[in-house]
């Protein structure tokens, strides 16, 4: 049963990387289900506001072990917690007594922008929660101690190191700020010039930058690449831009400087503003140097191809690798300076 556990848990900490950032100021959320050892489903909280991790693979593994299909068809047309949990709570006939539900975190035991998970899963009448990282906030903590007062087999810091790294950001922008650099290379380590990444890669970095408070930049990619730096492809939000650069000696009528409810500004250090939480950097080998020591995570792309153009030169950073998964025809890399 260990084994079965580590590896399902695995299952959903992989699955809650895929949505780092992107869940923005909640934290990314794995979860799995499992009916007599077999895996049933596998989801992951992808937006601040909808259905938890766990919400969305008891849903998933409704439509798979129901036999009602009208039931079926009903629950698949819902998208908010509210309409799930009460959908759950009156036609679940019973079909979760001989499930398992698995959560990279304890399940929430409030009621906040959606119902508590804690409850669904009492209510439902799973038979075992196995989680990996204690919820010490709060409001939101005590879903082990309910669940456990209502008879159900609590099994906790499952992989829990692999699940508290996960949270890094969540507790980082809590306190203080959270601050990751993107890049994107090939094979061998060209990231210049030109474009280099998978459109689906492109999408998730305007993902990210719909999520960010801040980008941060520097002045020779304004001027050279004369850039937008919004969120179009995802139709989403533009964060203000902080370019680093110690002459003020740019075009203002590029599309950076003209995205409305932004705010530019241009600075010769690295002073950010406290009201900034969530923040990503951009650049190249340059960039990378500059900032590396300021930087909590690192954001890698890396194209299954080679080229000839400007190779990553630099002194040396030792990474932790943290997480990878195949995005488009990329791979992704989330990694941390060792040591940190």
């Amino acid at each position: 049963m260990e084994e079965l556990d580590k590896f399902c848990m695995s299952l959903a900490i992989n699955e809650a990387w895929k949505f780092q950032g992107l869940t923005y100021p909640n934290p990314a959320v794995g979860a799995v289900v499992t009916q007599n050892e077999h895996i049933v489903s596998v989801e992951c909280h992808k937006k601040s506001g909808d259905p938890h991790a766990e919400v969305l693979a008891i849903k998933s593994a409704y439509l798979k072990l129901h036999k009602d299909y009208s039931k079926k068809t009903i629950l698949s047309t819902l998208q908010t917690s509210d309409e799930i949990h009460q959908f759950l709570y009156e036609n679940h006939d019973s079909i979760f007594h001989e499930c398992s539900i698995y959560s990279t975190l304890e399940p929430c035991n409030h009621h906040g922008k959606t119902p508590p998970c804690s409850t669904l899963i009492s209510k439902l009448g799973f038979k075992r929660i196995i989680f990996g990282s204690f919820d010490y906030g709060d409001t939101a903590h005590g879903g082990a101690l309910k669940l456990k007062a209502d008879g159900i087999d609590v099994v906790d810091s499952i992989m829990q190191k692999e699940c508290d790294i996960l949270l890094v950001p969540f507790l980082a922008w809590q306190k203080s700020r959270f601050i990751f650099f993107k890049y994107a290379q090939t094979l061998n380590g060209v990231v210049a010039p030109g474009k280099i990444s998978s459109e689906n890669s492109f999408e998730m970095v305007h993902k990210l930058r719909d999520k960010i408070d801040l980008l941060i930049i520097g002045g020779e990619t304004v001027r050279s690449d004369r850039p937008t730096l919004d969120a179009r492809l995802v139709d989403g939000r533009a964060p203000d831009v902080m370019i680093l650069s110690r002459k003020d000696d740019f075009d203002k009528t590029i599309p950076l400087f003209g995205v409305k409810n932004r705010e530019v500004f241009i600075v010769d250090s690295l002073q950010i503003p406290s009201k900034y939480r969530f923040i990503m950097v951009e650049g190249g080998p340059n960039m990378l140097e500059f900032v590396r020591d300021i930087c909590d995570f690192f954001l890698i792309f890396i194209a299954p191809r080679v080229a000839s153009g400007v190779a990553l030169s630099l002194n040396t950073i030792d990474f932790d690798y943290l997480n990878s998964f195949k995005i488009g025809n990329d791979m992704a890399i989330w990694a941390k300076r060792r040591g940190l």
